[in-house]
């Protein structure tokens, strides 16, 4: 039996390894079949058919026949599918409790106790690092904002700006709640419904005449994005993070003496 490769990777959305989703296909291309009979099919070494056929089982991809020879019956794909989504509803709901669980029973405060004391013990100019990939670089964007206090400036692209409302839009207002004055310069053309959603929470100018990517947090983060986001794909895009209240302000000071001459963006 013949599968292609692309489709043999495709099944790992099933939770599948390699062996196991050749293992599978045979069994569906026969209905029933021999550990020995889909080993020969599908080019997995005899040695592992049976361990990996006993975990299809298990996950519910396969019936074993009782008898000898002993014998496998494929589950219909559609009921697989269906068996997969309960599963991932179970493990979401076991996770979720465990998580709570953590809590209450003091675990996460127990864990931020050692994080703040180990924070503590090291020195200013260490604290920092390089973020691969866009997803990360902001979800750590977005633990720096959550942790302000008074003033977030940003520097985006038109493109970013979009993003970041996608991303951070619950953030910006829980943040404009408690008082923390955001600034955000973009390339602002004209008034859209994000700009609009977004002057709620931030006040926006626009620039046209400076491409940057970046963000300071209450004069003491500096995080930025070291490419283009025009010429980069989001899994290399590059986010880069310093706590270094001595270069942020400076920052902060040149994106000022830069904001006051900009065109404010009202809703």
């Amino acid at each position: 039996m013949i599968v292609k490769k692309d489709f043999l990777i495709k099944l790992k959305d099933f939770g599948l390894n390699s062996y196991e989703s050749k293992l599978w296909t045979a069994l569906l291309s026969r209905g029933v079949s021999t550990a020995g009979e889909l080993s020969d099919i599908a080019n997995v070494p005899r040695s592992r058919s049976y361990d990996v056929l006993e975990s299809l089982e298990k996950k519910g991809f396969i019936i074993m026949k009782v008898g000898k020879p002993i014998k496998y019956i494929a589950v219909q794909p559609e009921e697989v599918v269906e068996r997969i989504k309960k599963k991932i509803d179970e493990d979401t709901i076991y996770k979720r409790k465990l998580l709570d669980t953590m809590k209450s029973a003091g675990v996460l405060n127990e864990l931020n106790l050692l994080f703040k004391n180990g924070i503590k013990m090291v020195e200013p100019n260490e604290l920092s690092g390089s973020l691969k990939g866009r997803q990360n670089s902001y979800n750590h964007l977005e633990l720096l904002m959550k942790e302000a206090k008074n003033n977030i400036i940003l520097m985006t692209t038109l493109e970013g700006l979009e993003r970041k409302h996608k991303s951070f839009k619950k953030t910006f207002k829980k943040l404009n709640d408690k008082g923390v004055k955001i600034k955000i310069a973009a390339p602002i053309s004209k008034s859209t419904k994000i700009i609009d959603e977004l002057s709620k929470t931030a006040e926006l100018r626009n620039i046209s005449h400076i491409q940057a990517r970046f963000c300071v947090v209450d004069n003491k983060d500096f995080w930025f994005m070291a490419l283009d986001d025009k010429e980069v794909h989001p899994s290399y895009d590059l986010g880069i993070w310093i706590k270094t209240p001595f270069f942020a302000t400076a920052m902060t000071k040149m994106f000022d003496s830069v904001w006051k001459d900009l065109k404010p963006i009202k809703n």
